[in-house]
């Protein structure tokens, strides 16, 4: 009986401590749409100063985050300035293609 009131307390007290360790970290939460716009502008600012992208490969990726930034634009105006979890999906698809540009241009050696 007294083992079993050990077991019991044991289990209660360590349950939650692991349900809480397997959430993310509140730092790790995703970031904005914003945020990651910023962020690639800042990365392709980067490049462009220390010399890793050249004029053209700037002109296209200044472009495509445009794009990307228009195309927000529109999907929030059609939804009352709310992004529905389909736009959502896109854009984190679109921003994640230009991420991988960004890399690539920068990384081209």
């Amino acid at each position: 009986m007294r083992l079993m009131k050990y077991v019991l307390v044991a289990a209660l007290t360590v349950a939650p401590a692991i349900t809480f360790a397997q959430g993310p970290a509140p730092a790790a939460q995703k970031q904005t749409i914003h945020q990651r716009e910023f962020n690639q502008q800042r990365r392709i600012a980067n490049g462009v100063r220390t010399g890793r992208l050249n004029g053209r490969q700037t002109f296209r990726l200044e472009r495509q985050q445009r794009s990307i930034h228009r195309q927000a634009r529109v999907m929030r105006a059609r939804n009352n300035g709310r992004l529905t979890m389909r736009d959502r999906r896109v854009l984190r698809h679109r921003q994640n293609m230009a991420s991988r540009r960004i890399f690539r241009a920068k990384h081209n050696g």
